[in-house]
């Protein structure tokens, strides 16, 4: 199970930190990865990390603004994000799946085991 949190709504320029706290499972583990669906629009994936692989990934609109890390300690995946803009304004859905059957980036979502029931962030201009 993945639960997400942290969401909420913030000015452009702002940041938040989502958290993604599973159970069931080791995030050390799995692979995790950050997707978020705009209304209107497609789903995308945002980021991915792979602790046993040393895998980050992110997707360009993310790159220099988010950041993923994992704590196993916390068993919790975090996106932190910087710089937000009003087109960040997404659901965003935190999934897992064991990191070898991860092979693509951004994963494919078909291929995520686990997803949450995600958290919505609202960017204001």
């Amino acid at each position: 199970q993945l639960v997400e949190s942290g969401g909420g709504l913030v000015q452009a320029g702002g940041s938040l930190r989502l958290s993604c706290a599973a159970s069931g499972f080791t995030v050390s583990d799995y692979g995790i990865g950050w997707f978020r669906q705009a209304p209107g629009k497609e789903r995308e994936g945002v980021s991915y990390i792979s602790s046993s692989d040393g895998i980050t990934w992110y997707a360009d609109s993310a790159k220099g603004r988010f950041t993923i890390s994992s704590d196993g300690a916390k068993n919790t995946v975090y996106l932190q994000m910087n710089s937000l803009k009003p087109e960040d304004t997404a659901v965003y859905y935190c999934t897992g799946a064991p990191s070898k059957e991860v092979t693509t980036y951004p994963p494919l979502p078909a291929g995520m085991h686990y997803w949450g029931k995600g958290t919505l962030v609202t960017v204001s201009s």
